[in-house]
This record gives C-alpha cells, sequence and structure tokens, in this order.
C-alpha cells in the first residue's frame, strides 16, 4: 500500500472515540446533499387527504370535493 493517507495525527495521541468524531464530521462535510433531492415531494393524492390551512377548514374538510 504506497498510497499516502487522507488525515493524519500530526501531534498528540488521539483516543479511538476523538478518532471516530474526525472521520464523523468529515464525512458528513463531503456528502454534499442537495436539499431540493433529499425533500419528499407532495403528490396530489396525499393532498387531497389534508385540509387545506384557513378559517373554517376543519369544516371544510368533511364535505366532497
Amino acid at each position: 500500500m504506497d498510497e499516502e493517507p487522507l488525515v493524519s495525527v500530526v501531534r498528540g495521541v488521539p483516543t479511538a472515540e476523538e478518532l471516530a468524531a474526525l472521520v464523523g464530521a468529515l464525512i458528513s462535510t463531503s456528502i454534499g446533499t442537495d436539499p431540493a433531492k433529499s425533500r419528499p415531494s407532495t403528490d396530489a393524492w396525499l393532498r387531497s387527504a389534508r385540509p387545506s390551512p384557513g378559517r373554517g377548514s376543519w369544516r371544510e374538510s368533511g364535505l366532497p370535493r
């Protein structure tokens, strides 16, 4: 294995917990999620089951559409 490590400890002796926290922080910043893709879309079927917000919406929720 002749590859250079991505992360190296220059000074000190970190514990296993400290190394795990460092690796977790590096992984979480490198994932790069797109908020538009991670947000679930609301389709018409799901919206039809919800009453619309506003005054008297709970009364109108029982009426046929």
